[in-house]
């Protein structure tokens, strides 16, 4: 049906109906500021239905009518309509609108771009320059949470992998159901898979700050479902980076910034010999950014170079009145002795070219780059003795001698006071991340003498991951125990060969664009094994731990190399019935190499209702493919959760284990999205957009809770699995949840100059909500009360209800006057609701067992803790309230070649509320960090002040 679909109007669009010839008119359209060629210029005659468009080199030739009148137009230049009068050359200049200019938007449509405010879905259109100047925000993550209003993104801390890999996720949806292109082509995810944290677990995503700021021009966040467009992943909507074109023209950013956190830096209490601490500004960064470019032969070729460098240090963060008589006093944190955010040192370059082919209609382009991040994070704190009464001695994690006394390793261990006045001995251990990312995008574009314009691509990515332990011991090993291991890692690599064909027609109605194409895509996941000490047991009684400490190597049972293709094709069109109303839609059909076929449909439209004023909506089913991390993700490692040290394995999809536990074959989410909204446009300064959004999602993959060895009520297959390992724990990805989300997205941008005055002021805000419709548990764990909330808790429930606040507000108002201007940013973020693992379960339901139930303590079914004065048990509950986080700055320009930034984030040092439930602050820190907070809202680190200098020449 669908090759029919697609001949069918092939056919009808390739007949064009004649038309009578009267002479024959040619001539060129150039920008009238430069003096350039303009490619794309619709050329139209008025009195009847015909046009065409220009060539590369701005040439367009059309036989016109006698008497009749030519329009010249495209988006971002002020129309122009001149008389043929016989003529048979006729030169145009076009005076570009440099604000629309600015604002045309090329991803979701495969026509010529469109002006912001009238495309048929809302997208927003981000000047990296713009919002990452004036900002203490170094990385691009960063800057678009704080620009995008549906996009949100919390750096995590105490989560491995996750710490580096700053996972984002728009409108409340999984990290890996945001598509990301770079000039419209797929970009690469990474290797890594989320299994600690509170965003994005169980999930993959795009690793945006592999990207050099200074390559990008602007990013495109379209927000709307668009697997019926671009595929997979597109679930949520479309991330599309556009590279730099400049040439003759050198950019150097360099910027500084710091925390100064005068409430929560252990620096500040370093008399209490507990915590690890740096200085009273911590987290101090440098970044420096490059852009250069340079013409190409005598058509408009290019290519340009960009370069970044990234240095940022680790910060110390812990509730420091250690009073518990004070409202805000907790023990101290024998659990992390180190919390906050890793160090991490990342650089990289990105190169963009294009080269017309002589005088021809084709053009050769590339673009691709290379980026490498390493990091340093500190683990939980292993404990010797445990003499300080809220810490447990774990001797078994420590090098000892054959008579079991401490082998002390100065530099690594510590000795730290304790209550009783005995000293403990403690260390934390590093995990160290090496991370590769490189990317490579060529092709071929032209356009054939009919107009069909036509683009052949292939585009690689490959991200390789790797993982090292340091300041750590496989205490096994005793004596001969290395402190630094390689604990093994994994990479991800995709191909994607890319063929497009589109074509304006202006006979039918007032426009029509048609598209059509196909798409291979080959991709391949590899987990790599760690060094023998990083993951073995060398001791024959199991008396002392596995492997390394903190990181547990990658064993060779973990390995494993697995690929998959898929073939797809696509028909999308747009069709401007009349200049008020516009129809677009999309059809996709997609064949797996490893799950099979899907299809899927999209149809959008906007109507002008009024000048100024358009209406727009969309309806879209959509998919996303599990990835093959997911399915293919092994390891085994150590974890801490109600107080509890355990070893946990994650399984992959086709394991003997995760079939004993009756976990099925992973398949592809589906989705169903709809959106209603209008742009508004009362005056030019002023521009006003408000888009409410459905999004169903069926099947969602995610990792499972936790199931314990110990459970006698396991099935017995299932049970011996785990025994056979010698491991506490195991989790497994399923497609365990349905969930509905909706929400409003809102925009107000009036942005007004005169003289040397400029005032903006900006609104953004995203209201949202999250259900979750269904829990898919299988059918053997559906036999009790404690299986099924094994499955999935509802502290697993409450980190997906979590992805993004319910209220996320932003107000953003600057002043400038000739060479100086000061502005200030407010963000608010809605109360989030998490829960901790729980130093005890519920013992109320269907009659699982007592207070205190062993199978229930740290499972995070229905999460309980004692009240500090009486022992009584209350839900574990943490509850960060709504935060308002406000921004100051101000720059000053020397000259027209140089600027200077300064200000401060967050410049009243607000945190998210402590998470511990009131009353019982002896059972704090039990949390996904193992610090005083989650990883939520606006971080936890203070104060950030900045100064940033730019050049431009």
């Amino acid at each position: 049906m669908h090759l029919k679909l697609l001949f069918f109007l092939t056919s009808i669009l390739l007949c064009s109906p004649a038309f009578s010839q009267n002479q024959h008119v040619t001539g060129k359209v150039t920008n009238a500021s430069t003096g350039t060629p303009l490619e794309g210029i619709t050329v139209r005659i008025k009195s009847v239905a015909k046009g065409t468009q220009t060539n590369k080199d701005g040439i367009y030739q059309l036989d016109v009518p006698a008497g009749a009148s030519l329009e010249f137009s495209a988006i971002g230049f002020n129309t122009v309509e001149t008389n043929v009068n016989g003529r048979t050359e006729i030169n145009i200049q076009l005076v570009s609108t440099a604000t629309e200019l600015t604002q045309i938007v090329l991803v979701g449509t495969r026509g010529g771009g469109r002006a912001k405010t009238e495309t048929p879905v809302p997208v927003d259109v981000i000047s990296v320059n713009q919002a990452g100047l004036p900002s203490a925000k170094m990385e691009l993550t960063s800057l678009l949470n704080a620009a995008a209003p549906s996009f949100n993104y919390n750096k995590q801390s105490g989560s491995d992998g996750a710490d580096q890999i700053d996972l984002a996720t728009l409108r409340g949806l999984g990290p890996d159901q945001t598509l990301v292109l770079i000039n419209g082509k797929r970009r690469h995810q990474t290797a890594f898979v989320s299994v600690f944290g509170t965003r994005g677990r169980g999930n993959s995503g795009t690793d945006l700050n592999a990207i050099p700021e200074a390559a990008i021009d602007r990013v495109e966040i379209l927000r709307d479902g668009a697997s019926a467009q671009y595929g997979s992943d597109a679930i949520a909507g479309v991330i599309n980076i556009i590279l730099k074109k400049d040439v003759n023209h050198l950019t150097f950013n360099a910027g500084y910034a710091g925390y100064y956190d005068h409430k929560y830096n252990t620096y500040f209490k370093r008399e209490l010999q507990q915590y690890e601490y740096n200085n009273a500004i911590d987290g101090n960064t440098v970044t420096l950014g490059a852009n250069y470019g340079v013409p190409i032969g005598k058509h408009n070729g290019f290519i340009n170079f960009s370069g970044n460098f990234l240095r940022q240090g680790k910060t110390f963060r812990q509730v420091l009145d250690t009073n518990l008589n004070n409202t805000n006093g907790l023990p101290i944190n024998t659990g992390r002795r180190a919390h906050g955010d890793g160090s991490v040192t990342s650089g990289g370059g990105m190169v963009n070219m294009e080269v017309p082919v002589g005088s021809s209609n084709t053009t050769v382009y590339a673009f691709g780059g290379y980026n490498y991040k390493s990091s340093d994070a500190y683990a939980y704190t292993r404990t010797f003795h445990g003499f300080n009464p809220l810490s447990s001695g774990h001797a078994d994690r420590f090098p000892t001698s054959p008579n079991g006394s401490l082998i002390f390793y100065p530099g690594i261990m510590e000795s730290i006071p304790t209550p009783g006045d005995v000293p403990d001995t403690v260390y934390n251990p590093h995990i160290q991340t090496h991370i590769q990312d490189v990317s490579l995008a060529a092709g071929v574009k032209g356009s054939t003498g009919n107009n069909w314009k036509w683009d052949l691509s292939n585009t690689f990515g490959r991200n390789d991951f790797r993982f090292f332990g340091d300041k750590t011991f496989n205490a096994s090993l005793g004596s001969s125990t290395p402190t630094h291991f390689k604990d093994g890692g994994f990479s991800f690599t995709q191909n994607t060969a890319n063929l497009t064909f589109s074509k304006d027609i202006p006979h039918i109605g007032e426009a029509f664009n048609l598209a059509i194409g196909a798409e291979y895509r080959y991709e391949q996941y590899k987990i790599y094994a760690g060094e023998e000490a990083s993951y073995t047991n060398y001791d024959p009684t199991f008396n002392k731990a596995t492997g390394a400490q903190g990181f547990p190597g990658y064993r060779p049972t973990d390995v494993v190399k697995a690929d998959r293709s898929n073939f797809a094709g696509f028909v999308d069109a747009e069709w401007d019935i009349t200049r008020r109303f516009l129809l677009g839609g999309a059809v996709r059909v997609e064949n797996y190499s490893d799950f099979g076929f899907t299809s899927n449909y999209k149809l959008a439209a906007r109507f002008k209702a009024a000048p100024g004023f358009n209406i727009r909506g969309s309806v879209s089913t959509g998919y996303r493919a599990p990835s093959l991390q997911q399915i293919n993700y092994s390891s085994q490692f150590t974890n801490v959760q109600g107080g509890r040290i355990t070893e946990v394995k994650i399984a992959p999809n086709n394991n003997p284990i995760t079939k004993a536990a009756g976990i099925p074959d992973l398949k592809q989410e589906k989705s169903v999205n709809a959106s209603l909204g209008f742009s508004l446009k009362p005056i030019s300064d002023l521009t006003i957009t408000v888009d409410g959004y459905l999004v169903k999602v069926k099947d969602r993959i995610v990792l499972s809770g936790q199931f314990n060895a110990g459970d006698s009520t396991l099935d017995k297959d299932f049970q011996n699995a785990l025994k056979a390992l010698h491991i506490d724990n195991a989790q497994f990805f399923a497609n365990a949840v349905n969930t509905t989300n909706y929400g409003l997205d809102m925009v107000v941008d009036y942005n007004k100059k005169w003289n040397n005055q400029h005032f903006r002021i900006l609104f953004t805000g995203n209201i949202q909500h999250m259900n979750i419709d269904k829990i898919n548990v299988p059918d053997k764990l559906n036999d009790s009360y404690l299986h099924r909330g094994e499955f999935f808790s509802e502290r697993e429930q409450h980190f997906v209800l979590a992805s993004a606040p319910p209220a996320k507000l932003g107000l953003n108002v600057e002043y400038g006057i000739k060479k100086v201007s000061v502005g200030a940013r407010v963000t608010y973020f809605g109360k989030i609701v998490l829960l901790g693992y729980g130093f005890a379960g519920d013992p109320a339901k269907e009659g699982t067992g007592l207070p205190g139930d062993p199978n229930l303590e740290g499972t995070g079914i229905s999460p309980l803790v004692a009240l500090d004065k009486d022992g009584t048990l209350v839900p574990e509950q943490f509850n960060y309230k709504g935060k308002a986080v406000t921004d100051l700055y101000a720059s000053y320009r020397f000259s027209s070649h140089v600027s200077w930034f300064l200000g401060a984030d967050n410049i009243f040092n607000v945190h998210p509320d402590l998470g511990y439930v009131p009353g019982a602050k002896l059972s704090a820190y039990d949390g996904e960090t193992g610090g005083p907070w989650d990883a939520v809202q606006m971080g936890f680190n203070g104060i950030r002040l900045f100064t940033k200098i730019a050049l431009s020449f």
